[in-house]
C-alpha cells in the first residue's frame, strides 16, 4: 500500500510539474525528463523511427519532424554512462548529457560518417539500453546568462567526440519513404541552425524545488568550454 501511494505521489508531482510548463512556467530541464527538442529556427522536432539510413553508417536515422504532435519525438536525459546524474539534478552550462530516444531505446549518436543529403557529419540512433559509448555524449551550451537549462532556453548540442554541433536546415528535406522530414547532422560551425529548444514534454521536478532550497546540479561539465 505504501509503495501505491508513493508512485501515486510522484505521478502527480510530475503531472503538476508538467501542467506549470504548459502554462508558461518555465522550468528547469531535469535529469530523468522527458522531452522534445524544436529547431528554433523550423521548429521541427528531434525525432527518430525504425528507418536505418541507406548508406553510410546504415544505423537508425534522426530527422527533424514538421509537426510536434509526434509520438516518436519524445527523448529522455541522461547523462554519461560513466557518470550518471541524478534524477531531478539540473544542468549547468557546459554539462555533458546523453539523450535516449523513448520508443526505439537509442542514443542521439553521431561518428565521422557523412549524412546523406548535406556531407555533413551524420547524426544517428544506436545502442540500446544496456549499450552506449562516447558517440552518445554531448555538451551543453547556452548564449544567455540562465544559471541552468530551463524549458524556453535556447541551447546547442556539442558532440564530445567530434565536437560538432547538431544543425538542421529547412533547406534539407527527405523525400520517401520519410517525406517531409529535415536532415539532422553534425557541422563544426554554429549559427542559427544549431540552436534547439525544449518544446513538450514531463520534466522531473528539480531537486532544489523539491528541497525548498539549493539542490543537485549536474557537473559534468567540458573543461574546454
Amino acid at each position: 500500500m505504501l509503495s501505491i501511494g508513493f508512485v501515486t505521489i510522484l505521478f502527480f508531482i510530475v503531472f503538476i510539474n508538467a501542467s506549470i510548463s504548459a502554462l508558461g512556467d518555465k522550468v528547469p530541464v531535469t535529469c530523468g525528463s522527458t522531452i522534445k527538442l524544436a529547431h528554433v529556427v523550423s521548429k521541427a522536432r528531434l525525432h527518430s523511427h525504425e528507418v536505418a539510413y541507406s548508406r553510410g553508417s546504415q544505423q537508425q536515422s534522426v530527422t527533424g519532424f514538421p509537426s510536434s504532435d509526434d509520438s516518436q519525438s519524445y527523448w529522455v536525459v541522461h547523462g554519461p554512462k560513466e557518470d550518471p546524474c541524478i534524477p531531478g539534478g539540473t544542468f549547468k552550462k557546459g554539462s555533458a548529457l546523453r539523450l535516449q530516444h523513448t520508443v526505439t531505446r537509442k542514443w542521439l549518436h553521431s561518428h565521422q560518417f557523412h549524412s546523406p543529403l548535406t556531407q555533413n557529419q551524420e547524426v544517428s540512433a544506436y545502442g540500446s539500453d544496456n549499450e552506449s559509448d562516447g558517440g552518445d555524449v554531448w555538451f551543453l551550451e547556452w548564449e544567455s546568462k540562465a544559471k541552468v537549462w530551463k524549458q524556453d532556453g535556447k541551447v546547442r548540442l556539442k558532440h564530445r567526440d567530434t565536437g560538432m554541433y547538431l544543425y538542421s536546415s529547412e533547406g534539407s528535406k527527405f523525400g520517401h519513404p520519410i517525406n517531409g522530414q529535415q536532415e539532422v547532422c553534425g557541422v563544426r560551425h554554429k549559427d542559427k541552425n544549431s540552436e534547439w529548444q525544449t518544446a513538450e514534454g514531463v520534466f522531473l521536478p528539480s531537486l532544489e524545488t523539491a528541497a525548498g532550497g539549493e539542490g543537485q546540479t549536474v557537473d559534468t561539465t567540458n573543461d574546454e568550454l
